[in-house]
């Protein structure tokens, strides 16, 4: 039997704490509210979210995070509570690829916290034309998957979109095999996004492989279908399965288990340096020989780290290409920018996509 006395003491220490952590949160918002005041004097229509403070902040409660809260658990709560401060200064829209219970909602509400209002939309097209607009503050769109590479219409849009990359979202991806069955013998069909159908191509093969596949625009769509059919599933996130009721058949059938997908956040507006930074860079050149070395030559004549190249068709002329480059550092930074003055001198092509802080893991 637990010491009751002993017990006792220590909820009674507990109650202390919550009581000393409701007073400085509070004291939290407060200031949060003040900040508000100021910029608002200074300027009526001041910019409250800042990317590169609510990073460092969260970098910061990494380093001093000594346990026995994870890093990831200690910054979901600071997460949290920054959303509800913010909120005070400015309520925020933030578009995203729809509908509800996609992977991409879970990456705002990582990203932003769960006090903001989450617009979904149909299409990755639909999220820059809102944001584009002022319909709403930022927009979440998925970039690429560690499985299945890039999303290719993500990168298309920045070709033409006046729109700035604030901010990227790193977020570890389960699949789970949901339906309304208990015999996965009876599963007829199964519905999911093409690219979950790619990620769990291993185990779908080993444990459904007469079952009928069906692409569909969304995993939630998915979920959505598997939810009126009898002998049908769908693979997706757990949000997806609370959503639509249904029963979780498997889990993490993923078949790579450090399975990530890369979101941007994207905005009118690019951060300020905060220190540990990525800048995205659209490049192109005319097509010759070392075109491409010609192009890459300036970062490594600056000692800056390249960590992401992609190509894509330039639209303009068959077999031209643009590349799409990530490195390390911030447009403002010495080195960066004396390599975008090398790179305007020689490219066809330089556009600064965004420079924006890193993702928080």
């Amino acid at each position: 039997m637990p010491d009751e006395q002993q017990l006792h003491k220590i909820r009674a220490r507990i109650d202390e704490i919550d009581e000393q952590l409701q007073q400085m949160i509070s004291e939290r918002a407060q200031c949060a509210l003040e900040i508000a005041r100021l910029k608002n004097i200074e300027n009526g229509s001041a910019e409250h979210y800042r990317p590169e403070r609510e990073s460092s902040v969260l970098r910061t409660v990494q380093q001093r995070n000594h346990g026995p809260l994870s890093n990831e658990d200690m910054v979901r709560l600071f997460c949290e509570i920054m959303s509800v401060c913010r909120a005070l200064q400015q309520p925020m829209s933030v578009a995203y690829l729809g509908p509800e219970g996609t992977f991409t909602q879970a990456a705002v509400f990582k990203h932003f916290g769960h006090v903001v209002n989450a617009v979904p939309l149909g299409a990755i097209d639909e999220v820059f034309r809102e944001v584009e607009s002022g319909t709403v503050n930022y927009g979440v769109v998925p970039i690429e998957n560690s499985t299945e590479g890039a999303i290719n219409h993500t990168l298309d849009m920045f070709m033409n979109s006046p729109l700035k990359i604030c901010g990227e979202i790193e977020l570890r991806v389960h699949h789970h095999l949901m339906g309304n069955i208990d015999d996965l013998g009876k599963i007829q069909r199964i519905y999911a996004h093409q690219q979950t159908f790619a990620q769990c191509r291993e185990w779908l093969d080993a444990n459904l492989p007469d079952a009928e596949r069906a692409a569909v625009n969304s995993n939630a769509d998915a979920a959505r279908r598997a939810s009126m059919e009898d002998h049908a599933a769908a693979c997706g996130a757990m949000a997806a399965a609370e959503i639509y009721g249904l029963k979780i058949l498997s889990s993490n059938i993923e078949d790579e288990p450090n399975n990530t997908t890369r979101f941007l956040v994207i905005g009118r507006r690019t951060p300020s340096p905060g220190g540990n930074d990525k800048t995205s860079l659209l490049l192109s050149a005319p097509n010759r020989p070392g075109a491409l070395y010609r192009l890459l030559k300036p970062f490594s004549a600056h000692d800056i780290s390249m960590t992401r190249i992609e190509s894509r068709p330039s639209r303009r002329a068959m077999w031209e290409y643009v590349f799409f480059v990530d490195i390390e550092g911030h447009v403002q930074d010495s080195k960066v920018a004396a390599a975008i003055k090398e790179l305007e001198a020689d490219a066809y092509m330089v556009k600064v996509l965004g420079s924006y802080p890193k993702a928080i893991l």
